[in-house]
């Protein structure tokens, strides 16, 4: 009889899912894992502009020399 109480216990315990709780959660990681897309875009982008400028000031040349 005592091992169906505790049973009973361990069950009442584990609740269903919180909808809000996994709304709240799944949002802010949304958020986060976005947050560091742009700003790995963002650094990529400003690599890319920093080489078309050298490009374009002559300072660099994508023609293997001879």
């Amino acid at each position: 009889v005592s091992e169906m109480a505790a049973h009973k216990v361990a069950h009442a315990t584990l609740t269903g899912p919180s909808v809000v709780k996994e709304l709240l959660i799944g949002l802010s990681l949304g958020l986060v894992a976005g947050g560091l897309w742009k700003m790995h875009h963002w650094n990529e982008q400003r690599k890319r502009r920093a080489f078309y400028d050298l490009l374009e000031k002559g300072e660099i040349s994508v023609v293997a020399e001879e």
